[in-house]
């Protein structure tokens, strides 16, 4: 084929941003290469021709992949070919699908594909290419398509918003987000911040969509020149003499189900309901529209859920009645939990409704550090958060099968919003681990994890900022009327319009999430949203604080502890050893893990703080010696005729010469001393071998003993 590549460019953020289509893949039904400062990433599309039979669902999926080869390194350990996605991958698939799959046309059902590979890293940011190259690889093709829409990163440098920062930049900036929209309206938020109010998330939100719509001309100026003719499609659309019929047979009892508050009576409720409309519409098929041979499962299936969607709708937007008869504006009942595991280094259980997450929190070092390798690099985590949901949290009869891209994403939100509330590394020197347990669901368990999870790390003595909280917020809107929701429930987020999470402590925002499942919001009830989230969040932090308000001020029994000391780069070998000789032998006599740096700190964790201590004081005094003059509370080890040698630090000995000993003359130091005691001794003389010599007599003279 020949080479159409044609090129389209932009100034992003003060940074050239090009799209170039026409020379690769070329049997995809379109692509297009994003690059930007070296970073090269190759966007694909491939949409099926026909639609599969019975398909009643938009199949997307979005896959993104960093190539090692990028960055011109190979992968660490034994496999040196990319497999696996990685959950930093996953949540980048994540974060490009959400805000993709509303703007597809209502109907549209063939299967599709959007593949993002990293081909080339230098110092662009190949997530912000992905989603760029996404939404314009899309809007050329023949896919029908409601956008395009556009992708960019926002940080808040000394004070300036700032688009499309650095990796290096966002480690200075208060605010980290990624929002996408369109040009008419934001459709994705997804970031963390530095306790930052409302106000100054909502400018940072706004700043991005502004620079968006700029992209989103571009795309645009794509279309016109290289644009494929949007293809004819038949969109799945509902039975409408069904839909109507079974509105006027089946409303009163879909009512009934609305009205149960507990979620597995109202699924019984709704399954029984789903039998009904079942039997209804094979008792009379020519009524509903349907034929004999129609599948009467599947078609009250799509009655049941379209009968409960409009009136769950209209009841919250004509009389603000949400299921059960909740006001919009109320969160469920708040019960909480502290020190419920009895060996756990800190626990919590908080419980929302009818949603519950037990959270459990490990203290330890370095041996606890999560690696990762990334075309940005090794890096260790010395805070990380795992969230698992098991069937049985939901009411279901099934097998767990591992960790999937929800639960990595819901995860990653808790952990976002709990590490911005974290004490800094220099004054708390230790990795933690979270662990949340959902063990029951009904509306944003990763909300539920932030505060289990908040709650915890205080449990176990963790120096927080502050307490955190999140809250998960809904949205019905039709035309010009909305209804905000606050507290959802797992059917209002279903049969909702938004899903808007947000986390953070009394002083501000943590962490903020918001999906769209419709063409957008404007900045208007954006900003309510975030007023009545803050009101949300200032409730539960005050539910939270009837059980604990602050972090313990100890460890608990058996929790690993870390003191820290200082020496000079050069004596870094000396305290090492040969082979790591000497290290090794203070690790294993005082039952210590230590961890030295390039800048000569040394971590010391453990559990008995005593030996710490010793260990400490032994290798200050293996480096440096003990100091002449010097008075020390010793232990005798060994008892010879002429004199005791005496332990200053465990394993560093001196020598108490008999003259040393008493004032008087001493025949036999037995008369004096016991292996095992404890006396205070002066340094008299380090000589040129490292022989200590001791004196007892120079303190406190030892009386002989009486027998």
């Amino acid at each position: 084929m020949l080479n159409n590549k044609k090129e389209f460019k932009l100034n992003y953020g003060g940074k050239e941003i090009t799209l170039e289509t026409g020379r690769f893949a070329k049997q995809a039904t379109s692509s297009v290469l994003a690059s930007c400062e070296g970073t090269q990433v190759l966007v694909t599309l491939m949409c099926a021709k026909e639609v599969n039979d019975g398909q009643d669902f938009f199949p997307l999926m979005v896959d993104y992949k960093e190539k090692f080869y990028a960055a011109g390194k190979f992968l660490g350990g034994f496999m040196k070919r990319e497999s696996r996605p990685s959950n930093a991958e996953i949540l980048i698939m994540r974060l490009i699908d959400r805000p993709l799959r509303p703007l597809f046309p209502e109907g549209f059902m063939y299967e599709t594909i959007v593949t993002a590979q990293v081909v080339s890293f230098g110092k662009g940011d190949p997530e912000v290419l992905a989603g760029l190259g996404a939404s314009a690889a899309i809007s050329i093709s023949d896919v029908p398509f409601n956008g395009p829409l556009g992708f960019a990163k926002v940080g808040r440098l000394d004070g300036k918003l700032t688009l499309n920062p650095s990796k290096e930049d966002f480690k200075s900036s208060n605010i980290e987000l990624l929002v996408a929209g369109s040009k008419e309206a934001v459709l994705m938020v997804e970031g963390e911040s530095d306790e930052v109010s409302e106000a100054d998330m909502l400018e940072a939100i706004t700043f991005g969509h502004t620079h968006i719509k700029e992209f989103c001309k571009l795309v645009e100026t794509m279309v016109k020149e290289v644009g494929h003719k949007k293809r004819d499609f038949a969109p799945v659309t509902p039975n409408a003499t069904l839909m109507t019929e079974s509105f006027k047979e089946f409303t009163s009892a879909a009512r009934l189900v609305l009205a149960i508050n507990v979620k597995q009576d109202r699924s019984q409720a709704t399954s029984a309901l789903k039998k009904q409309i079942k039997e209804g519409l094979k008792a009379n098929p020519t009524k509903f529209g349907l034929t004999e041979t129609s599948d009467f499962g599947k078609e009250a299936a799509k009655v049941t859920d379209e009968v409960l969607y409009k009136l769950m709708r209209a009841d919250i937007l004509n009389e603000e009645k949400r299921i059960a008869g909740r006001p919009v504006n109320k969160v469920r009942a708040i019960e909480t939990e502290t020190s419920i595991l009895s060996s756990v280094h800190g626990s919590a259980l908080f419980t929302r409704g009818e949603t519950q997450v037990l959270a459990a929190v490990t203290i330890g070092g370095k041996e606890g550090e999560q690696m990762y390798d990334s075309i940005h690099g090794v890096g260790y985590d010395k805070f990380y958060l795992h969230y698992a949901m098991q069937p049985f949290s939901v009411g279901e009869a099934r097998g767990y099968r591992g960790v999937g891209r929800r639960e990595v994403g819901h995860g990653n939100l808790a952990e976002r919003a709990l590490k911005k509330a974290m004490p800094a590394q220099a004054d708390f020197p230790y990795t933690i681990r979270i662990a949340c347990e959902v063990l029951e669901s009904n509306g944003s368990s990763s909300m539920g994890s932030v505060c289990s999870g908040s709650m915890a790390l205080m449990d176990a003595g963790v120096p927080l900022k502050g307490p955190v909280a999140g809250i998960a917020m809904g949205l019905i809107k039709e035309g010009d009327k909305y209804k905000i929701l606050t507290d959802i429930l797992g059917d209002e987020d279903h049969l909702g319009d938004m899903d808007f999470k947000l986390a953070g402590t009394a002083n501000g925002i943590t962490a903020i999430q918001m999906d769209m499942k419709i063409a957008g919001i404007s900045e208007q009830i954006f900003r309510e949203a975030l007023a009545q989230a803050k009101e949300a969040r200032t409730h539960i932090l005050g539910e939270m604080a009837k059980t604990i308000t602050s972090h313990r001020p100890a460890f608990k029994a058996g929790v690993p502890q870390i003191k820290m000391f200082k020496i000079p780069s050069d004596k870094i070998g000396a305290l090492i050893g040969p082979g790591g000789k000497n290290i090794k032998a203070l690790q294993e006599g005082f039952k210590v893990t230590m961890d030295v740096q390039e800048d000569g700190t040394v971590k010391v964790l453990g559990v008995d703080v005593q030996k710490i201590d010793e260990v400490i004081a032994l290798a200050e005094m293996q480096l440096n010696g003990p100091k002449i003059g010097a008075v020390y509370k010793g232990t005798v080890v060994t008892i010879k005729e002429y004199g005791a040698f005496v332990d200053i630090v465990a394993g560093l000995a001196g020598l108490v010469h008999v003259s040393e000993i008493a004032d008087e003359r001493v025949n036999d130091p037995n008369d004096y001393l016991t292996e095992g005691q404890q006396i205070d001794v002066k340094v008299l003389e380090v000589d040129r071998f490292g022989k200590i010599k001791l004196s007892a007599r120079a303190v406190t003279p030892i009386a002989k003993k009486v027998k």
